[in-house]
C-alpha cells in the first residue's frame, strides 16, 4: 500500500465528513460557531488522522494518530446524540449518521488491533 488513500478506513471516514457536512446545513444559523463547527471539526479529525499517521515512521506513532482518530470519533457520536436531543436531526438522520460512524469505529478499532500484532 502506497497511499493512504488506499485505506478503506480512510475512505469510509472520508464519506462520513462529506454525510456530516450536509446534515449538518440545515442546522439553525445561531451554531455555526457552536455545535455546527464542533461536530464538523471532529468529523475532519477522523481520516485527518488517518492520512497523518499513516506518514509516520513508526508503528508507534501511527497508533497514536489512530487513537486520536478514534478519539474524535467517539466525541463525533456524542455530538451526534446531543444534536438528536435537541431535535437538529429527526431519528431517522441521527440513525443513518450513527451507523454509519459505529461502521467507521469498528473498522478503526480492527485497523488498530492489526497495527498492534504487528509490534
Amino acid at each position: 500500500m502506497n497511499t493512504f488513500r488506499n485505506l478503506l478506513i480512510w475512505q469510509k471516514s472520508m464519506a462520513l465528513v462529506t454525510e456530516i457536512y450536509n446534515a449538518t446545513k440545515s442546522f439553525p444559523k445561531e451554531e455555526a460557531f457552536g455545535l455546527t463547527s464542533q461536530i464538523r471539526k471532529c468529523a475532519i479529525s477522523i481520516p485527518s488522522n488517518i492520512a497523518e499517521g499513516f506518514g509516520r515512521d513508526s508503528n508507534k506513532d501511527y497508533l497514536r494518530f489512530l487513537n486520536i482518530s478514534i478519539s474524535s470519533l467517539f466525541e463525533l457520536q456524542t455530538q451526534l446524540e446531543i444534536a438528536k436531543n435537541i431535535s437538529y436531526f429527526t431519528t431517522e438522520q441521527f440513525n443513518k449518521q450513527y451507523e454509519d460512524s459505529r461502521e467507521v469505529e469498528r473498522m478503526l478499532i480492527a485497523f488498530i488491533n492489526k497495527i498492534k500484532e504487528r509490534q
